[in-house]
């Protein structure tokens, strides 16, 4: 029996559970609440709390605002004494609001305070608050070189400050930002299962050996994923390093001058490159155009945060001259109606296991299994070897 199913949870929940998804994540909540209404019907359980099952665990809330631009937070129910999950989709660029007559486009700094009215609006009438914020805000503002700000820190002090217990995020760019808040909760989830899963249904004649098959990490940083994709598929990693022109300074960065390649022989081998957010993109197509030189095969290009602060010209064009077979990314952040009808594009939908973490939560259980998916991974391989429907 599947775990989401299974009634498998030994304590009572935390109190009764309600979601919060802001504005920005009201797709992604649908979707999350659809499965936790699912399962607690589906499941045998007496009436140890009222409402344990219901229609929809959504509290409704709003964020008007004043012609000015302020804003104030809204609860459309009362949320005493509940287990409160908020969502909040910081890189939803796609919301407005109007500032003396003009539509102005939401900035991650407006979503961040728009999380911020919402616990203000709870007043500490909840038994406990829990933010799950996908894109962890500020987070690539993790570390100080010089008389700079530490923007991510100084968010994960105010929030907890606010009563949040519990902070889950996805793949955060630097995990040790957590020790800012070392006596809260801080949970980093890596979507590996999802991209495994979604690239063995789009690569059915893929042979997973070393002889076949490279994870790839564009950059120093993005080691540790790629580590982690490779043992558990039991091949070999490579890795680039990013040469900087420590002479000059542009946008407050050094540029980087070439992406240098360490590691094995790529020909004629599939290439998985792993990492944690495309933005502009230039740096994910420098290095498939350097791998492809390299006579590489099929290159899977996946990361969790697909942002194309850009547009997605180049990678059409890119597409066109065969420098990749699929782009992978979540449904974390905000996803343009044009992306989703690239050919090229392959949506990994997080939404039932951000349902888990939360189910899991709520009855105070341990969700160190849905953080290492090695069982499961290791159990889609097996299908995928067996020629089986993933």
């Amino acid at each position: 029996m599947s775990q989401e199913t299974e009634n498998y949870y030994e304590g009572l929940p935390v109190g009764r559970l309600g979601i919060i998804p802001l504005a920005s994540c009201t797709s992604l909540g649908k979707k999350v609440d659809d499965y936790l209404v699912s399962w607690r019907k589906n499941r045998e359980s007496t009436a140890i709390l009222q409402e344990y099952q219901r229609d929809s665990f959504v509290i409704p809330s709003d964020v008007p605002r004043f012609g000015s631009g302020e804003a104030k937070g809204i609860l459309n129910e009362s949320v005493r004494g509940d287990d409160i999950y908020i969502l909040v989709d910081v890189c939803n660029y796609s919301m407005t609001y109007k500032l003396c007559g003009r539509q102005t486009r939401m900035s991650p700094d407006d979503h961040y305070q728009d999380l911020k009215r919402i616990i203000a609006a709870i007043g500490g009438k909840a038994r406990r608050i829990n933010v799950i914020m996908p894109f962890l805000y500020e987070s690539r503002q993790h570390k100080r070189s010089g008389r700079e700000s530490l923007d991510c820190a100084i968010a994960l002090q105010e929030l907890v400050g606010m009563g949040v217990e519990n902070i889950i995020t996805f793949d955060a760019h630097d995990p040790r930002v957590q020790n800012s808040i070392p006596l809260h909760g801080f949970e980093t989830v890596q979507p590996a299962y999802q991209f495994i899963k979604n690239i063995l249904r789009n690569a059915p004649d893929m042979q997973i050996d070393s002889e076949h098959l490279m994870v790839i990490s564009p950059d120093e940083g993005g080691m540790s994923r790629a580590i982690y994709i490779a043992n558990n598929l039991g091949v070999d990693m490579g890795m680039f390093y990013k040469r900087r022109d420590y002479s000059t300074i542009v946008d407050g960065r050094n540029p980087i001058v070439a992406h240098e390649f360490l590691g094995a022989d790529v020909s004629g081998k599939d290439m998985i490159i792993i990492d944690d957010m495309i933005s502009s993109g230039d740096s994910m197509i420098e290095v498939a155009t350097l791998l492809k030189e390299q006579n590489a095969r099929n290159l899977y290009l996946c990361s969790t945060f697909g942002l194309f602060t850009n547009g997605l010209e180049k990678f059409d064009r890119a597409y066109e001259q065969g420098l990749f077979t699929k782009v992978l990314t979540t449904n974390l952040v905000y996803q343009t109606p044009e992306l989703l009808q690239k050919p090229w594009y392959v949506n990994c939908d997080l939404s039932k296991y951000i349902a888990l973490i939360i189910d899991t939560l709520n009855h105070d259980s341990s969700i160190s299994g849905l953080l290492n998916p090695v069982e499961r991974i290791q159990k889609v391989l097996n299908k995928f070897r067996n020629h089986e429907k993933i």
